[in-house]
């Protein structure tokens, strides 16, 4: 008996030691996600919902499935993140609409020019000002949220394309679609202006803000996020042409 307990106390300290070394990673990723958000949406609501997450991932890790707990974590923290947004009216109608039309206007454009248009094209497929249309770009920046996260990442499939291992996951029809997939985002981003590639790199590969790659690129930190919105709303339009199985 006394052996059973000691064995029940040393799962206990483990699994307290599991949570307190991930509580960082729950703050980094609650915090990246907040900056796409309303100031009205608290930080901190959501790094309470992402220590959720957390202690869900740490409860029900199985290190059999060749799965790092970071990684697993990851998805479950964001997840649970994600869920609970979900619930919240935080993006208007209008923001919907503007990045539909402007993801839109990316296709027409694209179709008739037959490579990747310039903002200034996309600016005059709308029918609006350039300076019109940069403001568009920061209005849909959250609803660009829920959009990629959890289906689809830069180049090296970090967070544009997210397929934990699990049971499902390990379909071979899921890892054939996977492969193809990976291959489709590389081509879009391929074709990519080069400021965006660099943006779309250093946000979802290194993971750094939006004010840390301002003062790499030597752009205002409002223009990185108007890049980051139009990466994201050209990889949408450029996947949903391309990939039927995709849904909205």
């Amino acid at each position: 008996m006394q052996a059973y307990e000691s064995s029940v106390e040393t799962r206990e300290q483990e699994r307290e030691r599991l949570i307190l070394e991930h509580l960082p990673q729950v703050r980094l990723i609650a915090r990246r996600i907040h900056e796409r958000l309303p100031e009205s949406v608290s930080l901190e609501d959501l790094v309470s919902t992402g220590v959720v997450g957390l202690i869900s991932a740490v409860d029900r890790f199985d290190p059999t499935h060749n799965v790092k707990l970071k990684t697993f974590a990851e998805y479950k923290i964001r997840g649970a993140i994600l869920d609970s947004l979900r619930g919240l009216d935080w993006a208007p109608r209008q923001q919907r609409k503007r990045a539909k039309q402007i993801e839109a206007a990316i296709a027409s454009a694209e179709q008739r020019l037959q490579r990747m248009p310039s903002e200034e094209e996309i600016a005059a497929e709308l029918g609006i000002p350039m300076a019109e249309y940069h403001e568009w770009l920061v209005d849909v920046r959250a609803v660009n949220l829920g959009s990629l996260e959890g289906n689809s990442s830069d180049d090296e499939g970090r967070d544009l394309l997210r397929y934990i291992s699990d049971k499902e996951e390990n379909w071979p029809s899921r890892l054939v679609e996977r492969g193809a997939l990976e291959r489709l985002l590389a081509e879009a981003i391929e074709r990519m202006p080069a400021i965006e590639r660099t943006v779309l790199n250093l946000y979802f590969h290194e993971e750094m803000t939006l004010r840390e790659i301002a003062k790499i690129v030597g752009l205002h930190e409002s223009r990185i996020s108007q890049l980051k919105s139009q990466a994201i709303l050209r990889l949408r339009s450029y996947i949903e042409k391309r990939w039927p199985m995709q849904k909205r």
